[in-house]
C-alpha cells in the first residue's frame, strides 16, 4: 500500500491525542458534505424545471423544423426541399405558414400569430394532449374554417371555449398601398369559427398569441399561392435526430436552417442554462469556503502529530514524504465529504421525486405541486470533480507551508 495513503488513512480514523481534533475533522467532512449536497440538489432542480418546460414545448413543436435564412416564406417545391423529403427516417412531413394578424371578437381586439397547418399536424405533434373542451381538433370542413385558440387568448378576447359569433381576422394585403380615404380596402378580412376546444401549452408565447387553423385559410388570408414559412418534421422512432439534421443541412446549404426542439426555443433554454450556471458558481464559492475548514483540521492534526512526524524524520523520512502524508489526509477529508454529500443529495432528490417533500405552494397558481427534480449523471460527476479540485487546492499550499516550519 502507498505509504503516505496508509498513514493518512490511519490518522483519519484513529483517535487523536486531543478530542477537539476529531471534532474539527468531523465538522470539516460535514461542511464539505453539506455544500456538495446543496450543489447536487440545486442542479437537479434546474434539470427538473428544464425537462418540465421541454415537455410543454415538445407537445407543440416538431422534432425538426426547416425555415428560411432570409425572408418569411419559401417554395416547398424547390429541388433541395424535395431531396430532403426523400431522406430515410422521416415519418411525418407537414407544411406550415405563420404570420401576424389582428383578430376581433365583438368589441375586443388582439394581435395574434396565425399558424396554418395541415391535417397531419395531430400526428406531427402531441397537440391532442393540450386540447381542452367538448369539441375536437378540426381545421376546416366544406362550409367554414375553424380556429383553435390558446387559453390566454380566449381570456383576452372573452370568447369562451365555444364561441358562437365568428372570430374576425384582419391581415394587410400584400403589395397594396393604403388608401387614406378608405383604409379598410388595404386589409383582407376572413372569419374563423370555434371547433369547441382550446389548447393549453402553459407557455405565454403560445397560449396568449397563437391561433391554429388550416393551411389553405392562412394562404388565402395572407395572399400566398403555395408558399410556406416552415416545414415541420417528425422522425421515425429510434432515428438519430442529430445525424438526420446534419444531413439536411448539407443538402439545403446556406439558404435554410434546420432547427431541433432546443434551437426552436433557444432563448428560453439559454436563460435557464445561464441561471443554472450562476447557481453553480455561487454554490461552488460556498463549497470553497467550506473546504477551508479542512485547513483548520489539518493544522490541528499537524500539531497533534508533530511527535510522530519527528519520529518518521529520524527514521529516514524526508519532509516531502511527511508533507504527502498530510496532503493525503486533507484529500481524504475532502473526498469523504464529497462522497457523503453526493449520496445524501441523490437520496434527497429521489425522495423529492417520489413524495414531493418540498412543495411550491398550495394556492393553485403553479403548474406542479412540488419542486421537480431530475438527477443527471453528468451533473453528479461535475460536482465530484469540482469538490476534488477545490479540496485538493485548499490543502496543498497550507500543508507545504506548515511542513517547512
Amino acid at each position: 500500500m502507498h505509504f503516505p495513503f496508509y498513514m493518512a488513512r490511519r490518522y483519519l480514523f484513529a483517535k487523536k491525542k486531543h478530542g477537539a481534533v476529531n471534532i474539527i475533522s468531523i465538522v470539516s467532512v460535514c461542511g464539505v458534505a453539506l455544500a456538495t449536497m446543496a450543489l447536487v440538489c440545486t442542479l437537479s432542480v434546474f434539470n427538473g424545471f428544464q425537462e418540465m418546460v421541454e415537455g410543454f414545448f415538445g407537445a407543440f413543436d416538431a422534432e425538426l423544423k426547416i425555415v428560411p435564412v432570409k425572408g418569411k416564406v419559401f417554395d416547398p417545391q424547390e429541388e433541395c426541399i424535395r431531396q430532403v423529403r426523400s431522406i430515410d427516417g422521416i415519418e411525418i412531413w407537414s407544411e406550415t405558414l405563420e404570420e401576424n394578424a389582428m383578430v376581433q371578437y365583438k368589441q375586443r381586439q388582439a394581435m395574434v400569430t396565425i399558424k396554418g397547418v395541415e391535417d397531419n399536424f395531430r400526428q406531427l405533434t402531441s397537440i391532442d394532449s393540450l386540447l381542452y373542451g367538448t369539441g375536437e381538433f378540426i381545421l376546416s370542413d366544406e362550409q367554414v374554417e375553424y380556429g383553435i385558440l390558446g387559453v390566454e387568448l380566449i381570456g383576452e378576447l372573452g370568447t369562451g371555449i365555444q364561441f358562437i359569433d365568428p372570430l374576425q381576422v384582419y391581415a394587410p394585403k400584400r403589395n397594396v398601398r393604403i388608401n387614406i380615404a378608405n383604409p379598410s380596402t388595404a386589409f383582407q378580412q376572413e372569419y374563423l369559427f370555434s371547433p369547441g376546444v382550446v389548447f393549453i401549452c402553459n407557455q405565454q408565447k403560445y397560449d396568449g398569441q397563437y391561433v391554429l387553423t388550416s393551411l389553405d385559410f392562412a394562404r388565402r388570408l395572407f395572399d400566398y399561392d403555395r408558399e410556406v414559412s416552415a416545414i415541420e418534421i417528425k422522425l421515425k422512432k429510434g432515428s438519430d435526430t442529430s445525424k438526420i439534421q446534419q444531413e439536411m443541412v448539407q443538402i439545403l446549404g446556406d439558404r435554410f436552417r434546420v432547427l431541433n426542439r432546443y434551437e426552436q426555443q433557444a432563448d428560453i433554454y439559454r436563460i435557464m442554462e445561464i441561471e443554472k450556471l450562476i447557481s453553480y458558481l455561487f454554490l461552488t464559492f460556498i463549497l470553497a469556503v467550506a473546504c477551508f475548514n479542512v485547513i483548520g483540521s489539518l493544522s490541528m492534526l499537524i500539531l497533534d502529530k508533530r511527535d510522530d512526524a519527528e519520529t518518521l524524520h529520524r527514521l529516514g523520512a524526508d519532509r516531502s514524504l511527511i508533507a504527502r502524508i498530510f496532503l493525503c489526509e486533507g484529500r481524504l477529508i475532502a473526498l469523504s465529504g464529497a462522497v457523503a454529500g453526493i449520496l445524501l443529495g441523490v437520496f434527497l432528490c429521489l425522495l423529492q421525486q417520489k413524495f414531493g417533500l418540498i412543495a411550491l405552494g398550495n394556492n393553485g397558481t403553479f403548474l406542479v405541486d412540488a419542486y421537480p427534480v431530475s438527477v443527471h449523471l453528468t451533473d453528479v460527476l461535475l460536482v465530484l470533480f469540482t469538490v476534488i479540485v477545490i479540496g485538493f487546492l485548499c490543502v496543498w499550499y497550507p500543508v507545504k507551508r506548515m511542513c517547512r516550519s
